[in-house]
């Protein structure tokens, strides 16, 4: 099977996040980048298609220039990936999804609800394929755990228990020409939410995800332990869900000793399950009354959702390359789907989409406005 020719907006020389999603676009072979606009300085968009082996003659100076003339080639791209800062998702995203290209865009959605809106108008309108790479969904152990809750394993839902700490801005790295702490930290780029954007919303997503629970209400209380720091570098939140579950999240970029600790507990009235990403090869089951099981990835116990998305034998470490891997493994499924004639709605499967981007916004901006109100119960 022929690969899907791929584009990338952002992405270029010292981005991280392009990084690892080129190299998740290569794990199962099923991409293959021939195009960029890799970097808002046209010269240095230059530099990093050249530096990544790209035709110069598709190595463009924007993203608009990119798309009108991918669009216009016979063997122009199939689907961009947009790893860009928050502001520029929506403007690149519709650029390709007015011309019939199918977008593959980091979380969150955009940097502003007004955004948002426009792109679900966006998408809706397009006959293109919209996912949002909320990578975490795409773990073994995280399909596992959502086929048991789904399963009824655990029981009806009481608690949900989700934290994302992180440390890398305990010191004011933005000043120090730190480039991913200069947008994050930047309100014009990345939007009203500083640690509950970046982070938060993986939590919040993860959570959603596996339980199947929808957000009522919050509660949150948002500081910024930085000096000068205009967005919010930690986040205490308490959530009620709709059917009456109740949850408590809490994520930080200034926590010393955490990494990326990304962390979920749910509790049923017939037992718990716990995760974390950082030994993400594990899921701990507990049946009320019963001592803890340990389920290895694809190893005993382990079903068909996590196996599907496993590739080798229990006892090998496999996490978060693998992990976005999957989403983009199942993105070029279902675009593939949807070259063959399948409806657009029908193909997503498992995949995070415009709801799971527009859900991700409205808990920012739940958050933002609940804090503001000194932590008032907010619908979200």
């Amino acid at each position: 099977m022929s690969r899907i020719r791929l584009g990338m907006v952002g992405g270029g020389n010292d981005a991280f996040i392009g990084a690892v999603h080129r190299i998740a676009s290569r794990i199962d072979d099923h991409f293959d980048l021939v195009a960029g606009a890799l970097s808002s300085t046209p010269e240095k968009a230059k530099a990093s298609g050249e530096a990544l082996g790209l035709d110069p003659a598709r190595s463009y100076g924007s993203f608009e220039q990119m798309a009108e003339a991918e669009a216009a080639r016979d063997d122009g791209i199939e689907a961009v990936s947009i790893v860009t800062p928050n502001h520029v998702h929506f403007p690149a995203a519709k650029a390709f999804l007015d011309r019939g290209i199918h977008v593959i865009c980091d979380k969150p959605l955009t940097a502003t609800l007004e955004d948002a809106q426009a792109m679900e108008q966006a998408v809706a309108a397009s006959d293109a394929l919209f996912v949002l790479t909320h990578n975490y969904t795409g773990y073994p152990m995280i399909r596992q755990a959502q086929a048991m809750v789904a399963g009824g394993d655990i029981g009806k839902i009481r608690i949900v228990q989700a934290e994302y700490p992180q440390d890398w801005l305990t010191d004011a790295v933005e000043t120090e020409g730190v480039k991913q702490a200069e947008w994050r930290t930047d309100p014009e780029r990345s939007g009203a939410g500083g640690s509950i954007g970046d982070i938060g919303t993986h939590a919040y997503n993860l959570a959603s995800f596996v339980t199947g629970l929808t957000g009522a209400e919050l509660a949150a209380d948002l500081h910024s332990f930085g000096a000068g720091r205009q967005l919010d570098d930690n986040a205490h939140i308490m959530l009620r869900y709709k059917g009456g579950a109740r949850g408590m999240l809490w994520c930080s970029q200034v926590a010393p000793g955490c990494e990326n600790g990304l962390r979920l507990r749910i509790y049923g009235d017939k037992g718990g399950l716990e995760w974390a990403q950082e030994d993400p090869n594990y899921l701990w089951f507990t049946p009320h009354g019963e001592p803890t099981r340990r389920i290895t990835r694809n190893g005993a116990g382990a079903t068909d959702p996590a196996t599907a998305v496993s590739r080798i034998p229990p006892g090998h470490p496999e996490g978060y390359l693998e992990g976005f891997a999957n989403i983009y493994t199942e993105a070029a499924t279902a675009i593939r789907a949807v070259q063959g004639g399948e409806a657009r709605d029908a193909v997503m499967g498992k995949l995070p989409g415009i709801k799971a981007g527009m859900e991700g916004m409205s808990f920012i901006r739940a958050c933002v406005a609940s804090s503001r109100d000194n932590s008032a119960w907010t619908t979200i």
